[in-house]
């Protein structure tokens, strides 16, 4: 009998030093991927941080697209009130079709191209969509890591739990694959 109970003992302190540990993993592996979200958030508010300079240098030299204007206005509102990743990403998409149909506008525009104030914003919007891009990806890796590490059994079983559950993957949003058209 106390023999039992010493195996007892010693099964059930190795069951909680592995949920120790696999709790520890899913809380550094948790911090990677909001960590990486971050540095999503840190491009969008440079995007964001560009696109009142670019429209505003746009306005000056083409006034009558105001919607397209309007629309960036109403995306960036609608991604500062957003409370979640989704809602973010939501929002996100908004403003990428909007910049796109802002880009169709401007090539459309030739005198545009020549302001050299359009031009340097348009390069730097160009280098910070393409940060976004990396940015979505290696959070992209980090989440599909964590998911992984909170599907395999037995993590799974500890991951329920302690409370841990699957990150959202940040997906192209439907539509995202065809151009956007813009039409005089």
């Amino acid at each position: 009998m106390k023999k039992a109970l010493i195996i007892l003992a010693i099964v059930v302190a190795i069951l909680a030093l592995y949920a120790w540990g696999i709790y520890n993993k899913m809380i550094v592996a948790n911090e990677g991927v909001d960590n990486m979200w971050a540095q999503v958030e840190t491009q969008y508010q440079r995007r964001f941080d560009l696109i009142p300079n670019l429209v505003n240098s746009v306005k000056g030299a083409m006034a009558q697209e105001q919607k397209v204007f309007g629309d960036l206005a109403d995306a960036r509102t609608r991604y500062s009130g957003a409370a979640t990743v989704n809602e973010k990403v939501d929002a996100a998409t908004q403003i990428e079709g909007a910049l796109g149909r802002l880009l169709v506008i401007m090539e459309n525009y030739p005198q545009l191209k020549s302001v050299e104030t359009v031009q340097t914003l348009m390069v730097q919007l160009e280098g910070t969509e393409n940060r976004i891009s990396v940015e979505r990806k290696r959070f992209n890796d980090v989440a599909r890591d964590f998911n992984v590490m909170v599907k395999r059994i037995p993590a799974k079983l500890f991951a329920r739990m302690f409370g841990f559950s699957e990150k959202t993957y940040f997906d192209a949003a439907t539509g995202a694959e065809n151009a956007p058209a813009v039409k005089f």
